[in-house]
């Protein structure tokens, strides 16, 4: 009976984690399923970038490499991190407009194409320029967050979509010292953080309310949804009712889960948006900064309210918010002089990628006639064989018939046929 007892037991037991995993699996299924109407256009969009971007982590790691020059078999070790499966050979040789291989002492190098080093420098100008842009995003960031401080760890997440290069904190900061400083108080490099120590009321202005006094209206949010989303259309016209609060004003003295706290949460991730250069941004990435901008535990839940003004997707299974009204179609309706330069190392990519898959046809073709030629003779000596064959069985069907029909078999029967009477 105790036997039984404890068979019984374990019978519930694994009864219970059967049907427990299930109901697991299905809220995790529901939320990655949880997303907006796809639009084409913005899915486009994203697709477009994913390639650059493996590509443009492949080219920094080069450009960090002595010489600039990376073994391949470093990069492949890199290629985990940069979300790749199979041979890094085989990715490059797709690009041969932006990486040169070449074989060296049996091993494989990679270095940047002429062509790409003329992009690189170009990008290079271009950041120089830009820097003033790079001080005053800087400055917004700041002046949106709290306490006008930001962890560098959690920016550093961020830099590449605001446009920041890799070594911003070098180049801006000891440049501004009276607007900027870095703050360690831990000691730790975990807990450094940037501090903003002058505010710039000219800064303090928001996408939205630039927009609004060049149209000489009210500051509001702009509806990018078809007039057939009449629901969703409602929604946005009851609450863009709400008077615009702006993302540069301290939210403290907002009540938490209030209609105008919304308002002030929705116009911080527009006007986030709206400093990156093509207006997207994770929402993992985002979600880092609850505690800095006062965002809410559920982000995403919020931003899916918002169908007219944000578009998310999970697409490559990557929670990404976008700014509807910053696009059109999928092109950018603005493009940062960055954007321009990037576009142009997409572009090269596109032409290498072009030419990989015409060589690869012809090598496919050229494959393809020599089979054939192979394949020739074969079909050759089965058509001979089987028309021996053919002879072969109509002689034998024939057999007495066929010499029958030849004029001197006919004399020669006919006269052992009368000479035996």
């Amino acid at each position: 009976m105790m036997i039984s007892k404890r068979v019984f037991e374990r019978l519930a037991c694994c009864y219970c984690r059967l049907h427990s995993q299930p109901s697991f699996i299905y809220h995790f299924r529901n939320f990655s399923l949880w997303s907006m109407k796809k639009d084409p256009d913005l899915e486009a969009a994203l697709s477009r970038n994913r390639r650059w971007i493996v590509n443009n982590q492949i080219k920094n790691i080069i450009l960090r490499c002595p010489n600039q020059v990376v073994p391949l078999e470093h990069l492949q070790k890199k290629f985990k991190t940069l979300d790749l499966q199979g041979k890094a050979l085989n990715w490059l040789k797709k690009y041969p407009c932006c990486f040169e291989i070449y074989l060296e002492n049996d091993e494989y190098y990679c270095r940047l194409t002429k062509r790409m080093i003329h992009l690189v420098e170009e990008e290079e100008l271009v950041k120089d320029m830009q820097e003033p842009v790079f001080v005053q995003k800087l400055a917004k960031l700041l002046m949106m967050s709290v306490n006008q401080r930001l962890n560098v760890m959690k920016l550093n997440e961020l830099k590449h979509s605001f446009g920041f290069p890799d070594d911003y904190i070098i180049r801006i900061l000891p440049k501004h010292p009276e607007i900027f400083r870095l703050v360690n108080n831990g000691w730790r490099k975990s807990s450094m953080e940037i501090e903003l120590l002058a505010w710039n009321p000219d800064l303090a202005v928001s996408a939205v309310e630039a927009s609004a006094q060049k149209q000489g209206i009210e500051p509001c949010f702009s509806c990018s949804l078809p007039s057939t989303w009449i629901k969703s259309c409602q929604r946005f016209e009851e609450f863009n009712a709400i008077p615009y609060i702006s993302p540069y004003l301290n939210p403290r003295g907002l009540e938490e889960g209030s209609k105008e706290m919304e308002k002030r949460i929705v116009g911080l991730v527009h006007e986030l948006l709206s400093l990156t250069l093509w207006k997207k941004l994770s929402i993992v990435k985002l979600s880092h900064f609850k505690r800095e901008f006062a965002l809410p535990e559920k982000l995403n839940v919020l931003l899916l309210k918002h169908p007219g003004i944000f578009y998310v997707s999970n697409k490559y299974q990557i929670y990404t918010v976008l700014l509807r009204e910053a696009y059109n179609g999928s092109e950018l309706v603005e493009k940062n002089p960055l954007v321009v330069v990037k576009n142009k190392f997409g572009d090269l990519m596109q032409e290498g990628l072009h030419e990989y898959n015409q060589r690869r046809r012809v090598v496919n073709l050229e494959k393809k006639r020599k089979c054939m030629n192979l394949m020739k003779p074969e079909r050759r000596k089965v058509a001979s064989s089987a028309e021996t064959s053919n002879q072969d069985d109509n002689g034998d069907t024939l057999g007495g018939l066929g010499r029958l029909f030849d004029p001197e078999e006919r004399k020669r029967f006919y006269k052992v046929l009368f000479d035996e009477r």
